[in-house]
């Protein structure tokens, strides 16, 4: 091994350990760079157009940028998960207070039920469906007691949150101010072809927005229906009950009628025919076609997922980031399957690697 080739790897290897290090030293606020990156790009389009009219006011034009960012995402989300918070807890506190509620809902609904529909039940092997109580009653208090503690720890991490959040909004600033040049410096660095480099780039670029757009603003105009309909309908916790829909709409064909499907029955079962019969039909005829109508205006078909792989990786992302998952799971995905594509695309053409 000649001089030059040692001198090669030793700086090439001290160069992969720095790097290692300098992510870690970055852990403790990927959430705050992600959410930052990924707000910058979907105002990226914003932040142009307002450059335009300030060419040489580079700063100004970002904080502008930064503002309407604020002012038309960031506080609302801020309102909806200070609500969301709240009335999780109450609610919470008036199951913990009640014991017997979920039992006396289930009781009422079994109560109702027709001799003969018990008696299909039992032809189809069903029957038993009663004896499965406690494992369901025991299974929805476990699901509430976790989320329940999950706003509890994000309350009394208030000081942890409140740095982030001010770091993702300096963060913010820089990124549109210099985000021209950070990408074009990015797209220089990575050792690869500059055509595929910028078909990366322009793919990342494309799945951020389509998976905000397609499934984060459905997700969102399906949850925001139904806490509609339950605020309408007198139904305790619409927040809560909202934003429940919104992340079981990324579910296949179900969905939101998870939620909203058993209350109506319960208002159904329970002789509240009307309300019962409406909630079905706004269920159906209004929350159920959001995503048919929306999602193919808001995606292109270059981008689109899967909805068994949005849901997977929408899953893994949560259990892996947290709330950060919710978008970089779709994202981490969709990005797989580009740039597996571009891999394929390239190998088909017999370019990749000249």
């Amino acid at each position: 091994m000649d001089q030059n080739s040692l001198q090669s790897r030793t700086f090439l290897a001290i160069l992969i350990g720095v790097t290692i290090a300098f992510f870690v030293v970055l852990r403790p606020f990927y959430g705050a760079i992600f959410w930052a990156a990924t707000l910058a790009v979907l105002f990226w389009p914003v932040h142009q157009r307002i450059l335009a009219k300030m060419p040489t006011k580079r700063s100004v034009a970002s904080l502008v940028t930064l503002s309407i960012c604020v002012l038309v995402v960031i506080i609302p989300l801020l309102v909806i998960v200070t609500t969301l918070i709240k009335e999780l807890l109450q609610f919470y506190a008036r199951m913990s207070h009640e014991e017997n509620t979920l039992q006396t809902y289930y009781s009422q609904i079994l109560g109702v039920i027709p001799d003969n529909v018990w008696y299909l039940l039992d032809r189809v092997g069903l029957g038993t469906f009663a004896e499965i109580q406690p494992k369901l009653l025991g299974a929805a208090n476990a699901v509430l007691k976790f989320f329940s503690t999950q706003a509890l720890s994000f309350g009394q991490n208030t000081l942890q949150f409140g740095l982030a959040f001010v770091l993702m909004l300096y963060l913010m600033f820089f990124f549109f101010r210099d985000g021209a040049t950070l990408t074009a410096m990015l797209r220089h660095t990575i050792p690869l072809d500059r055509r595929y480099s910028g078909q990366l780039a322009s793919k990342f670029s494309a799945v951020v927005k389509a998976t905000v757009k397609g499934n984060i603003a459905v997700a969102a105009v399906q949850g925001a229906l139904g806490g509609l309909m339950f605020w309408a309908m007198g139904i305790q916790g619409p927040v809560l009950w909202g934003v429940v829909m919104a992340v079981l709409s990324l579910l296949p064909a179900v969905g939101a009628s998870l939620v909203w499907g058993p209350v109506a029955i319960y208002f159904l079962t329970t002789g509240a025919i009307l309300k019962g019969t409406l909630m079905i039909v706004v269920g159906v005829g209004v929350i159920g076609l959001v995503d048919n109508i929306l999602r193919p205006i808001l995606v292109g078909k270059e981008t689109k997922m899967p909805d068994y792989l949005v849901l997977l990786s929408t899953l893994g992302g949560i259990s892996l980031f947290g709330l950060t998952g919710f978008i970089a799971g779709p994202v981490i995905a969709a990005l797989f399957m580009s740039v597996w594509a571009i891999f394929v695309a390239k190998k088909d053409e017999g370019s990749l690697g000249r």
